[in-house]
């Protein structure tokens, strides 16, 4: 089949017969809404997501147990989880070749995103919305599961990784950024504490979305409220620190991800407060004390995670995230290393304020 297929022809095999125009910004999948009706057409990135069926049935299991549990708490299943919409044939994409697999969601209408300007109100919802989607999916049976990327938020092997690109050096860039380099593999004796508690059994396995930004919630556009959880493509098994340290590596940021002006990134104690607020309101009962104990630190090692993958892309020759200027990959993990800095300060702050959301 052509490659070369209109967005148009994609549409017609969802029996869509609409348009198409790009949408959103995210780092990894090509969007593009489709109006009258709106709908949500995605090119999945098969490069990284190579199995596209394992990808799928996580989504679809994972939004059905969703449906059943928000319909029988007598709220709207259509607005609250997403919707996958399968083709004619009855499949959960369409593949027009090995590169170019599509899927479809329908538009979740009344609701906003929020990029980089929020407020206090915003991070508060956004804790209950990310704690409202873990609360329901606890008795999920997570051995269901597919791993969509292996090891995705494994540090230990992430900073192995880096060391790897470090001694490759495939792009001549490892001399000009020493100071990167060090900063990172200074910080590494701590970074494997998530693992290591996974791994002795004092941190349980857990459903989780694993790529917790602000943006990834729908919010109500008149009441401001958290509506949905999107971008569901990395939900799989881990660990509940792990999506709530992600949420507040870029909403507790006073910065975009790729500022180069790093005098204006630092973290906002008061974000994480608002942040936690929220989230415990959801979570308090269902966390364990180590889990609880963790939560500042998680911040800082899933900020410190995102960084050192920035790092090592730009070492490898930007093959993974997508880029928009030259040396954008560095300047990412440059702005995440600043704020790694600043929550190492901060954290018997952010403790006391996880203390008093109780």
């Amino acid at each position: 089949m052509n490659s070369e297929m209109t967005r148009n022809e994609i549409l017609n095999h969802f029996e869509i017969m609409t348009n198409a125009e790009p949408y959103g910004n995210g780092h990894i999948n090509d969007t593009y809404l489709v109006t009258m009706p709106r709908y949500i057409l995605q090119r999945i990135n098969t490069s990284i997501f190579t199995n596209p069926d394992e990808l799928m049935d996580n989504i679809e299991n994972v939004t059905a147990f969703l449906r059943k549990k928000i319909a029988a708490a007598g709220a709207d299943a259509d607005r609250e989880t997403l919707t996958v919409v399968p083709t004619k044939e009855g499949g959960k994409y369409f593949k027009v070749d090995e590169n170019n697999v599509y899927r479809v969601y329908r538009f979740v209408e009344g609701t906003k995103t929020i990029e980089n300007s929020k407020t206090a109100k915003d991070l508060y919802e956004a804790g209950v919305g990310f704690g409202h989607f873990q609360k329901l999916l606890a008795d999920f049976p997570v051995e269901k599961l597919y791993e969509t990327i292996r090891d995705f938020h494994h540090t230990p092997k992430r900073i192995e990784a880096l060391k790897e690109a470090i001694r490759e050096d495939r792009a001549g860039r490892a001399a000009s950024v020493k100071k990167e380099i060090d900063f990172a593999l200074e910080n590494a004796s701590w970074a494997g504490s998530v693992v290591k508690g996974m791994e002795e059994g004092r941190i349980p396995v857990r459903v989780t979305h694993n790529d917790t930004k602000i943006n990834n919630i729908l919010f109500d556009q008149e009441s401001g409220k958290a509506v949905c959880v999107i971008d569901l493509d990395t939900v799989m098994p881990g660990s509940a620190l792990y999506d709530f340290g992600d949420a507040l590596r870029m909403g507790g940021s006073t910065a975009a991800e790729d500022e180069v002006d790093l005098e204006k990134v630092w973290f906002e104690t008061e974000a994480f407060e608002a942040f936690v607020r929220g989230y415990l309101s959801e979570m308090k009962d269902a966390l364990t004390e180590d889990e609880i104990a963790l939560l500042p630190l998680s911040v800082k090692l899933m900020t410190y995670e995102c960084g050192i993958r920035f790092l090592t892309d730009y070492l490898n020759g930007d093959t993974y995230f997508k880029i928009h200027r030259e040396h954008h990959n560095l300047d990412r993990a440059r702005n995440q290393f600043k704020l790694v800095a600043d929550i190492s300060g901060k954290e018997a702050q952010l403790a006391e304020a996880v203390q008093k959301a109780f």
